[in-house]
């Protein structure tokens, strides 16, 4: 069992590189039997991939037809930021006093390392959840704190040149700093 659970997540990452690389674009429509036969392996693990692709807003269940690719657009993802800025600069309004400078390097170096232009998409993404996790976490509010890891990790279902805007957002954090600077 445990086996299939790891086979379902390795699908889970196989389809959503491939998203991430465009050969599933938005709109088009996945379906299981092709996966079977791409990923060599059983209905249940690629179905079990699909839908938990589906709950994370990447895929769309179309019953008796497939999964569509949903599509993502700019003012979707402009949401998911600003909802991310408001949530994290609330975190950081009650709990600023808590902060040391040690806290900043961290979030520094972090900032540093996910500013590298030769980082991967992956890699990029990871240091971004890293830095916004650490973030939340050093404001030392734990009820905010669990349920960010997961939203932060199902966020990745951006689609076309949305991808490549995001992992240039480079800036994001600088933005950050100067507001935590300037207003807290």
């Amino acid at each position: 069992m445990k086996n299939e659970k790891s086979l379902k997540d390795t699908i889970y990452n196989a389809i959503m590189e491939d998203i991430f690389l465009l050969e599933y674009k938005p709109g088009d429509i996945l379906n299981e039997k092709a996966l079977v036969e791409k990923y060599e392996c059983s209905k249940s693990p690629v179905r079990e991939a699909l839908l938990e692709l589906c709950k994370d807003n990447v895929l769309r269940n179309i019953p008796r037809y497939g999964y569509e690719v949903v599509k993502i657009t700019m003012d979707d993802v402009r949401e998911m930021i600003e909802f991310r800025y408001l949530l994290e600069a609330g975190i950081l309004r009650k709990q600023y006093s808590d902060l040391t400078e040690v806290h900043f390097s961290v979030l520094e170096d972090i900032d540093k390392q996910c500013r590298k232009r030769e980082n991967t998409m992956w890699e990029h993404w990871s240091l971004n959840t890293e830095f916004h996790l650490k973030l939340i976490g050093f404001g030392k509010c734990c009820s905010a704190f669990r349920p960010f890891s997961p939203g932060l990790d199902n966020q990745v279902d951006f689609h076309d040149s949305i991808i490549e805007r995001i992992v240039n957002f480079y800036h994001a954090h600088e933005n950050l700093f100067d507001y935590i600077t300037t207003y807290l």
